[in-house]
């Protein structure tokens, strides 16, 4: 099957004949094969945005690939019938093409590899290309189970058409429940998901009794070790996508191994303190298992309403509530003169389990979860759980840190070390706040305070357990710490105390500086040193794909006028979601609902009590007095609620809820007047830049959605409204003064005949603007998307891309323009002294 890379064979002469391989980046002719280590064929699915967006399908077949244009995609509905065009054959080669094809070339356009893997024929595949009849199984990243391509053409037809569709099997489902050109709409070499039949197994592993039998071959006989150093985790950034994992719940507990020798049970700590005379209910059910001598790992916790509870934990340790204390056990590691260390942990477990089986109360094996991970990630997120733990089911159990385990956070939760605390305004031996630390190599780094979480028990606890360890020696640069604007401490004096207290915090965010914003406290570890805290990443990101979502009545039109059904739009706003709720999250919001369609009636809300929206935040009328409750659209289950009650738009505060008085961005929306031309838009956008560029300001740039532009402006949000909307108020003045002919400051339609209004009206308190990435509840449907300053010249309007064209854009992007964005928050003191 191979050749030489300079001979072109028949097969692929029209493909040679079609392009000019000086000019194009596309690979030249050849017959090098591709398949996978096993040998099987390839299969690749291009998509391909070209005059048009279209997918190239592409089989592996005696040294070339097989090529069909699908315009419309891939669909898991045996219902839905795509067509597909048989075109030239493409060199193996061209699997990993990825790149833009310049003009005039031809297939002039953008290429991504959007799936690939191998497939397996059913049947004789040239008889089958013969015939007129393929079927095949596909192994892909987004494509599995099996599928037909069938000739609908004659033999004189001008084109020769196909059909290509899902067969029925476990991995076929509806249309309506599930879209996956909508679903996974990225490269699959820049966003690699792993293969699917991984992911989401339909032939579910054989659970509980179906188990394969305990395999204990690769134990070693040995003499018991007296030491032993736990295995832990890696915080994982993303979930894997790939892989044999097995899935347990991260519990809220302290860490404990128990050794059991000849009865006697010692129960230590991951920092190897022996805590057997704490837990006397737990030493005992120990020494009545079934075991001569032994090494177990596990966790305990205090359960409330199901669920691990640390503070109770806390509480209970020392106190009545000892006994109500569970000890969740997961791993085995010894065994009656066997080390089981090398045994696969699936089977270690399964061993586990049988030891326990008539254990006591407070003996429990720790289940694990026969689901894909997002799946169960996403139920503990619900739940309120910590996040996961997973492990790899073949794997060792290796002492120290390893990625065989991962641990995945649902929420942003970490240990702190204690470098000091303040008093409790009017309330003596209480502490008011924590001050906090991390190591950064060996040197201690300010982490902020916390001062919240506990009671005035715990309060006088704390003052009790830190008074022994004042010291006047300051942990790490103070100074520095304040510039940073390190805490804002409750009233009192402060203490610095040795650092050697590790405590339980959770926090909203770490901010640029290092700091935990936000925190809350929920105990102290007394199980780990001090010196092996450091920052840990953020929480886990569960993978970008889609969930099978159910939508009520996906099939009610919004907007006629493009035949945009409310599948489509709640679809939408999934695919973004992950570009979308950076612009949205903590930002009081405002919602466009349109219950009967864009053309029936639309009206704002901006509080909770006229719809419940599950998901959504709602927050304390103190935050703005005399107005009911505002609302926050922060996580994705909160934006498709929204989605899913008919909202079409999203419009934020310039402010976070965290700090509503002072807006963090200023906002000036560009929008023409009647007669105004595009291009006139586009240069009211340059000199709008051009302004801010003399005034020291960096500005960013996104299409409205609807007719104008929104010149973006970041700010370090010391300033309150008033003074911010009178700086842009004096900046448009100032540019309607200055080139009258092109802009207007005044609002009114009779105004900006001919000119373009620049709205600053936006930026008062309480004013919003339709955020990234919102559609609008406009024929059409456009979409605000951001872009870089560098398209400004290529736009062709304000709604240049919709709900039905957005997402395939992105899909095409390398980078995000706004990157920048986030962290360049800037002062606007010097540009209200220069344009004065």
């Amino acid at each position: 099957m191979a050749s030489s890379r300079n001979a072109i064979s028949p097969p692929l002469s029209r493909y040679h004949k079609k392009r000019d391989f000086l000019v194009t980046p596309e690979p030249p002719a050849s017959s090098a094969i591709a398949s996978d280590k096993a040998g099987k064929p390839g299969f690749v699915v291009q998509k391909h945005w070209a005059s048009r967006l279209h997918y190239d399908f592409r089989l592996e077949l005696n040294g070339i690939l097989l090529s069909w244009a699908v315009p419309k995609g891939p669909c898991y509905d045996p219902k839905e019938k795509r067509m597909a065009i048989h075109v030239e054959d493409h060199p193996v080669d061209y699997a990993s093409f990825e790149g833009t094809i310049p003009k005039p070339q031809y297939g002039a356009g953008t290429v991504i590899v959007w799936d690939h893997g191998t497939w397996e024929p059913i049947g004789d595949p040239v008889k089958g290309m013969e015939a007129g009849k393929l079927v095949f199984r596909l192994h892909g990243e987004k494509l599995a189970g099996l599928w037909e391509l069938v000739r609908i053409s004659k033999a004189d037809d001008r084109q020769d058409q196909w059909m290509f569709f899902k067969k029925r099997d476990e991995w076929s489902r509806p249309l309506v429940e599930y879209d996956v050109i909508k679903a996974l709409p990225d490269s699959v070499i820049a966003n690699p998901l792993g293969m699917v039949e991984d992911r989401e197994a339909r032939s579910a592993r054989p659970a509980g009794d179906a188990e394969p039998e305990v395999d204990l071959s690769a134990a070693a006989r040995a003499s018991m070790p007296a030491k032993l150093e736990p295995q832990l985790a890696t915080l994982a950034t993303s979930l894997p996508t790939s892989g044999d994992w097995i899935i347990e719940s991260k519990l809220d507990g302290y860490r404990l191994l128990a050794r059991i020798d000849k009865g006697r049970v010692r129960l230590l700590t991951r920092g190897g303190h022996d805590w057997t005379t704490k837990f006397p209910a737990l030493e005992t059910e120990l020494s009545d298992l079934p075991l001569s001598s032994g090494w177990l790992d596990g966790e305990i916790t205090i359960l409330k309403d199901g669920l691990p509870n640390f503070s109770a934990l806390q509480t209970a340790i020392d106190g009545r509530a000892n006994q109500d204390i569970v000890y969740f056990l997961f791993d085995l590691m010894y065994l009656d003169g066997e080390d089981l260390r090398n045994v696969p942990l699936w089977s270690r477990r399964a061993r586990l389990a049988q030891l326990l089986e008539d254990a006591g109360e407070q003996l429990r094996f720790s289940p694990n979860f026969e689901a894909p991970p997002a799946q169960v990630f996403e139920a503990a997120a619900r739940l309120g759980l910590e996040g996961l733990m997973l492990k790899r089911r073949d794997a060792p159990y290796e002492s120290g840190r390893t990625r065989t385990w991962l641990k995945a956070k649902a929420r942003l939760r970490q240990e702190l070390i204690v470098c000091g605390f303040t008093g409790r305004g009017g309330k003596s031996g209480e502490v008011g706040s924590l001050l906090l630390g991390y190591y950064v190599g060996d040197k201690l780094h300010d982490a902020g305070s916390v001062g919240t979480g506990w009671d005035s028990r715990t309060a006088q606890d704390l003052w009790r357990r830190l008074i022994p360890l004042k010291t006047d020696a300051t942990p790490f640069d103070v100074e520095a710490a304040k510039a940073r604007r390190w805490s804002r401490r409750a009233a009192g004096s402060e203490w610095w105390v040795q650092p050697t207290l590790v405590a339980e915090v959770e926090f909203a965010e770490w901010t640029t500086d290092g700091v935990v914003r936000q925190a809350s406290f929920k105990g102290l570890r007394l199980d780990k040193p001090a010196g092996s805290v450091v920052r840990e990443g953020g929480k886990t990101q569960a993978p970008e794909f889609l969930p099978e979502l159910k939508i009520t009545h996906p099939e009610r039109i919004v907007d006629s006028s493009v035949g945009v059904t409310k599948a489509d739009l709640v679809r939408y706003y999934a695919s973004v979601a992950g570009w979308m709720l950076p612009h949205l999250k903590d930002r009081p919001v405002a919602m466009v609902r349109a219950p009967s369609g864009i053309a029936g009636e639309l009206f704002f809300q901006k509080h909770a009590e006229r719809t419940a929206m599950p998901g959504l935040r709602a927050h304390d009328r103190e935050l703005w007095p005399k107005h009911p409750p505002l609302l926050t659209v922060d996580t994705v289950d909160a934006l498709l609620s929204a989605a899913q009650m008919n909202v079409v738009e999203f419009h934020t505060w310039n402010s976070t809820a965290s700090k509503l008085d002072n807006p963090d961005r200023v906002i000036f929306d560009l929008d023409p007047g009647e007669g105004v031309k595009w291009s006139s838009v586009l240069e009211a956008a340059i000199l709008v830049r051009a302004l801010l560029s003399e005034l020291g300001l960096k500005a960013w740039l996104k299409t409205s959605g609807g007719k104008g532009l929104h010149v973006v402006v970041p700010l370090n949000a010391r300033l309150d409204y008033g003074k911010v909307k009178v700086f842009s108020q004096t900046f448009v003045r100032h540019l309607a003064t200055t080139i009258p002919e092109r802009f207007s400051a005044i609002s009114g339609s009779s105004n900006r005949v001919g000119k373009v209004y620049v709205d600053y009206l936006r930026n008062g308190m309480g004013q919003t603007t339709a955020a990234a990435f919102s559609a609008r509840a406009r024929p059409g449907m456009g979409v605000s998307m951001p872009v870089s300053w560098e398209q400004l010249t290529e736009l062709k309007s304000g709604a240049q891309w919709n709900v039905q064209t957005a997402r395939e854009y992105l899909s095409f992007q390398s980078r995000d323009p706004w990157s920048d964005y986030w962290s360049s928050a800037q002062s606007l003191a010097s540009a209200i002294k220069r344009l004065r």
